[in-house]
């Protein structure tokens, strides 16, 4: 069956523009991050998928249905939002079945369903428990499964855990994601950090300015970067200005590089940004050869315990490589280094 399309969908409130020119095909049963920075419009696309906004031009539909206008209860749709909205009044079991109260479902089911899914994120027998003597990860589960207790066909978070701190954070991410794999149901995400969106999504969304940048399995997205904004917001990247010299090289000053491949309907001359991951760059030992080579002077080391990275200059120009701690360079600040780049890990993308 079809999932979620959207087709040149607009929305602006008044002279503001929120999103346009949105036009995407969103599979069914599978887990979509919508990721970019503040204000990009990512809330509002969700916003319209869940009937909370009507677009001002364009249409939706859900597995082959136009539901462009239809009412948000209509949409069979459960949504967390960041502030979680829960009932301060109700306990866990309470809030989670609230949704069933409004539909008329008995006391006894409302309990065993509530139950069912408080087991299901992993806090049985909190039923009762009132919600303000539940932590901020507990309030996070309860308002995942109250989302999930009317089985809808969507599964909506607005940055569901952007208030929790670092390590819980990371729990409940592979926690939601062993969750949707489970009940395979269509789950969309909103997101400004990038390590969520990666080790979560089976499809990524980068947005930025109203626009859809790129659309893609989160690896294709790191290392086939549509453009240097997506290179940049996805995890770190080293960006060179370079000009087109041929199908498979480029030159950057007075240096040529070879490339994997250059963008389709790009020419000689043209200029470009060449995006290459920190992992990817390498210092040169006296005896190590490679096609590309800069070169320029460490500037900058920087040991984090599980990596070291190595900044370099290079005409003003800052690269970083980063390197496992028993494979750290042997260079100290102030040295002349040569930087390995391999040709298929320099990726040609527009400015």
């Amino acid at each position: 069956m079809d999932g979620i399309t959207l087709s040149g969908i607009q929305k602006r409130y008044g002279s503001v523009t929120a999103v346009t020119d949105i036009n995407l095909d969103l599979p069914q049963g599978k887990f979509i991050s919508f990721l970019g920075p503040s204000g990009c419009g990512k809330t509002t696309l969700l916003r319209l998928i869940a009937g909370l906004e009507v677009p001002t031009q364009g249409s939706i539909s859900l597995e082959g249905k136009d539901i462009t206008r239809v009412a948000t209860h209509q949409r069979n749709v459960g949504m967390v939002f960041q502030s979680l909205a829960l009932f301060p009044h109700l306990s866990a079991g309470e809030n989670i079945a609230y949704g069933l109260r409004v539909r008329g479902v008995d006391r006894q089911a409302r309990r065993r369903k509530a139950e069912e899914l408080l087991e299901m994120v992993q806090l049985p027998g909190l039923a009762d428990r009132d919600i303000k003597q539940l932590s901020g990860g507990q309030r996070q589960r309860v308002a995942i499964a109250r989302a999930l207790a009317l089985e809808p066909k969507l599964f909506l978070l607005d940055e569901p855990l952007s208030s929790l701190d670092a390590n819980l954070r990371e729990e409940l991410q592979v926690e939601l994601r062993m969750l949707q794999e489970r009940l395979a149901i269509t789950t969309i995400i909103v997101t400004h950090d990038q390590r969520e969106a990666m080790t979560m999504s089976d499809l990524v969304v980068v947005m930025s300015t109203a626009r859809v940048q790129q659309t893609g399995p989160p690896l294709e997205i790191y290392r086939h970067p549509s453009n240097s904004f997506v290179a940049d917001f996805i995890g770190s990247s080293n960006l060179l200005d370079a000009i087109i010299e041929s199908d498979q090289s480029v030159r950057i000053g007075q240096n040529r590089l070879e490339v994997a491949a250059i963008p389709t309907g790009a020419k000689p001359g043209e200029e470009v940004v060449i995006s290459i991951r920190p992992e990817d760059v390498s210092v040169l030992k006296n005896s190590e050869h490679a096609d590309n080579v800069l070169e320029g002077t460490v500037s900058f080391i920087r040991d984090v315990g599980a990596s070291v990275e190595t900044f370099v200059d290079y005409a003003g120009t800052a690269i970083v490589t980063i390197s496992a701690p028993k494979e750290r360079p042997d260079v100290q600040q102030g040295d002349w280094v040569q930087l390995g780049l391999p040709a298929k890990a320099c990726v040609v993308v527009w400015r």
